[in-house]
């Protein structure tokens, strides 16, 4: 399959994954970027996942519903949407009818309480939690509860693709830069993301390196990290 980024508002991203001419929307925000690439690829929209309930990751979805009426839309169990939805937890296996495409579900509070994330062997969607570089703010869990879905992220394979939410990453790696002055892999990373417009995906072993979200060792470090991110 091929996985696409379509921008939205200033720096989202909406993914489509394509497979034998099914398209896979992840987030959608925003529905006429996401019709317009439908119109001019010639794929048939097939389902939409939602890994959280903010508006820039959901609010194109009943425009696309209405667009495609069979579409079908995967979204977290603990929200309450006002659009019919598969709600889908921790360690569920979805499988779509038309692509044949496999994820398998991981709840990851933290940024939001009912965020989730789609993963297979290759790749994970993890929307706002774990960004290039950074991670997301904590609208309502806490730290504790941050640190613990990030974990989830880092036990997956290294070679794994990470594709989140908004094209954050050279902002991110400035921030970094200042928590690990003499890290080598961070400064390298630096130099090839200045030249880079669309950053993502990333590998989980490059953010091993370089994230320092994902770099402390328990969740009170991870919530010292995470109040000078909120101030830089």
């Amino acid at each position: 399959s091929t996985i696409l980024p379509i921008k939205a508002f200033k720096d989202n991203y909406i993914w489509i994954i394509i497979r034998n001419h099914f398209a896979v929307i992840v987030d959608p925000g925003e529905a006429y970027q996401v019709i317009n690439f439908i119109d001019n690829n010639g794929v048939e929209p097939e389902a939409i996942l939602i890994t959280h309930k903010h508006y820039d990751h959901i609010d194109g979805v009943k425009k696309l519903i209405d667009h495609y009426p069979d579409i079908i839309v995967y979204g977290p169990a603990k929200s309450k949407f006002d659009f019919h939805y598969k709600s889908v937890q921790e360690n569920d296996i979805l499988t779509t009818n038309k692509s044949k495409l496999k994820y398998k579900v991981i709840e990851i509070p933290g940024h939001t309480l009912d965020h989730v994330a789609y993963l297979d062997s290759e790749l994970i969607f993890c929307g706002d939690t774990l960004f290039g570089c950074g991670c997301g703010r904590l609208f309502e869990g806490t730290p504790e509860q941050m640190f613990n879905s990030l974990q989830k992220i880092k036990d997956l394979n290294v070679t794994t693709k990470i594709y989140c939410g908004h094209e954050y990453t050279l902002n991110n790696i400035r921030f970094a830069m200042t928590e690990e002055v003499n890290n080598l892999d961070l400064s390298a990373r630096y130099q090839r993301t200045l030249n880079q417009n669309v950053t993502l995906p990333t590998l989980l072993s490059e953010e091993l390196a370089t994230n320092p979200f994902l770099r402390a060792s328990n969740s009170d470090e991870f919530k010292d990290i995470r109040g000078r991110k909120d101030a830089f």
